[in-house]
């Protein structure tokens, strides 16, 4: 039976995702796992990056449509679940990825509206039954994120939405993290050093737990 997992970082704009990302990873190589691959959503294919750009990137005459948007994520998505994640889960290696299909319900479904129905027939047609083994949620406050995401870079056609959408959006992320026992709920707003301890030890429990 192979003990390689497949672990998703989700959290808005400006949580932390990446730095979670060499947290999990620095704390899974201190427990001898080494065969790690870390994987963004949308993104981590030539095809899938290119369908990035058309998501992140503003268009002054021509603007996406929520359901575009909700489409190329997925077919984004789809792209790098089937030529890498799946591959790779199948040779033993573990996965971590930046972000999965609980953005879409948090980003598509509570910040732009589209109905939750929707989202779940695309993931049930595509992705079927496949799951992440555990997902990360970081908390952080819309306005601490956005605040992080402007020091970073020039903000990006979806940093820029307003306040509201990303609070609607944490409120769906609320929502569904206590529905689902496989996801860890980390406070985000607090220092990075703080953070990454609260990682280290939720990861360490869990796989404690897992036995591996």
């Amino acid at each position: 039976m192979k003990n390689n997992k497949f672990i998703v970082i989700e959290g808005l704009e400006g949580a932390g995702k990446t730095n979670a990302s060499m947290c999990i990873k620095n704390t899974l190589n201190q427990k001898n796992i080494k065969n790690i691959i870390l994987v963004r959503q949308p993104g981590s294919t030539p095809i899938a990056e290119k369908i990035r750009k058309l998501i992140k990137n503003k268009f002054d005459s021509d603007e996406l449509t929520k359901e575009t948007e909700l489409l190329l994520i997925y077919a984004a998505r789809i792209q790098l679940v089937k030529k890498i994640i799946k591959p790779a889960l199948k040779n033993g290696m573990w996965v971590i990825s930046d972000r999965h299909d609980l953005s879409s319900l948090a980003y598509q479904g509570g910040g732009l509206g589209i109905k939750k129905k929707i989202i779940s027939q695309l993931k049930n047609l595509f992705l079927k039954d496949f799951v992440p083994d555990l997902t990360v949620y970081l908390d952080v406050a819309p306005k601490i994120g956005l605040k992080r995401a402007l020091k970073r870079n020039t903000l990006d056609r979806i940093e820029c939405r307003s306040l509201n959408f990303f609070k609607k959006t944490r409120k769906i992320y609320l929502k569904n993290i206590s529905l689902d026992k496989k996801i860890i709920k980390i406070n985000a707003n607090l220092n990075i050093d703080t953070v990454n301890k609260n990682i280290e030890k939720k990861i360490s429990n869990w796989l404690q737990k897992k036995n591996i």
